[in-house]
């Protein structure tokens, strides 16, 4: 199988995107959650044949892209969700907000697990509702729900829970009897669950997906997950998602939404996710899951290497590391001084609750060679001066 390689820094450097503009050029970014790949081919020619045509006016109310993505979940999750209780949006982000929207009301409380991707916050505020932090339970090797708390905040009256699976920033991947027991929970309590599935694509082959929608009648039956293409393909900019459900009551609340949620969608997100959920696209995410593996084990080398305090267990998912600079003694938010002193941005860990007090958010999804770089430059900064 042949890898998906990074591009050389020079070209990535001729990139516009957030993650190349932030920072002048003696920074080595790796904070935001876009990669340094090239597109898939089959990526590449539809935008090609799209800018080629002009296709690029508003996108239509009828499209593949459902089916396209019901065909990627049978390839690879071996789920068969139906085309029809689907529905596109602009971005995984706007399809959290308009399901919270119209299952809770103003000032209901939602459970998010923290530490967890920061604009779950925003988001259910701008739904109107108020968010309840529930820690994730450290194991010792890894993280799981707590359900627990979980279960103890739904019977209080929490009415939703918006899960990030797999998870950001831990890159756990949450196992089907997991995820059956937080179903039933929500289930018994009359609150559904609202799936963020977008580094879904990414799941190393050892620890697999499970989709929250197949694990169960319960899940089916107060569940929404949202997909996207975006994070394995890098399609960020190009705005596109699924809002999925699996059962007539979230399937009806989905055909509420305003016509204009839908039509948020970005032609050329459409497009490109279409090819992406391709099957000729499968052979480049596989090679693109093998160079994240070589990445995130290379990563756990450079750590111990050059800096043992380090605390780093490999994700099972995605391209996003979450590690532990505790014990070092740089203070709460280690990123401000490693920008400061090494010139490397990392995402800010306190960001992402309350646990990422000292901890820091990396993006692997480079090149080996920025990756060293990288690590070393962090490791040349030595200890905080008195």
């Amino acid at each position: 199988m042949e890898r998906v390689r990074a591009l050389p820094l020079d070209q990535l450097r001729q990139r516009t995107s957030e993650k190349w503009r932030e920072y002048p050029d003696d920074v080595l970014p790796l904070f935001v959650a876009e990669t340094d790949f090239p597109l898939a081919p089959a990526i590449t020619r539809a935008l090609e044949r799209a800018v080629r045509t002009g296709d690029t006016g508003y996108v239509a109310s009828r499209t593949p892209l459902a089916a396209a993505f019901a065909d990627f979940a049978e390839r690879r999750y071996a789920w068969s969700p139906d085309p029809a209780r689907m529905r596109s949006t602009a971005d995984v982000s706007m399809g959290i907000v308009e399901i919270l929207r119209r299952v809770t009301r103003p000032g209901d409380r939602v459970v998010v697990t923290t530490p967890v991707y920061p604009p779950f916050f925003d988001l259910v505020e701008e739904a109107g509702a108020v968010v309840e932090r529930i820690s994730l339970r450290d194991t010792g090797d890894g993280w799981e729900l707590d359900h627990e708390a979980i279960e103890a905040s739904l019977a209080s009256g929490a009415r939703a829970v918006l899960l990030c699976n797999p998870h950001n920033p831990t890159g756990t991947v949450h196992s089907a009897a997991s995820l059956a027991i937080l179903a039933e929970a929500a289930a018994r309590h009359g609150a559904v669950v609202v799936s963020d599935e977008i580094h879904a694509p990414l799941a190393q082959p050892g620890p697999g997906f499970t989709p929250f929608l197949a694990v169960s009648d319960a899940a089916r039956s107060i569940g929404y997950a949202i997909v996207s293409a975006s994070k394995a393909f890098n399609l960020a900019g190009l705005k596109c998602a699924l809002m999925v459900t699996a059962d007539d009551e979230p399937t009806a609340v989905l055909r509420s939404l305003p016509i204009e949620v839908e039509w948020r969608t970005g032609q050329f997100g459409m497009l490109a996710a279409v090819a992406a959920f391709a099957a000729e696209s499968d052979q480049w995410l596989d090679g693109l899951l093998l160079t994240l593996d070589e990445n995130r084990r290379l990563l756990g080398e450079l750590l111990s290497e050059h800096l043992p305090g380090a605390c780093y267990r490999m994700p099972d998912a995605g391209y996003l590391a979450w590690i532990d600079l505790s014990a070092l003694g740089w203070g709460e938010n280690p990123s401000k001084r490693i920008l400061r002193e090494a010139r490397v941005a990392l995402h800010f860990g306190p960001a992402f609750g309350a646990e990422g007090a000292g901890h820091v958010r990396l993006n692997f999804g480079t090149s080996p060679e920025i990756l060293r770089e990288a690590v070393e430059r962090i490791a040349r900064m030595g200890p905080v001066s008195n």
